[in-house]
């Protein structure tokens, strides 16, 4: 396990099981999601759009 600190809070996880477009929850409880692997880099999950069963 590895700890990164990003401007939405901290992330522990293992750089070598993640992957490219996984989300990832920091302990304030901010949605990143995992951009890059070398090195590793988080951006902000996109928000979703309410599907209304279309």
């Amino acid at each position: 396990m590895q700890t990164f600190t990003t401007p939405y809070g901290r992330v522990d996880v293992d750089p070598a099981s993640l992957t490219l477009g996984e989300l990832v929850v920091t302990d304030e409880g901010a949605e990143l999601e995992v951009v890059g692997l070398e090195p590793v880099r988080f951006e902000p999950a996109p928000e979703e759009d309410e599907d209304w069963g279309e």
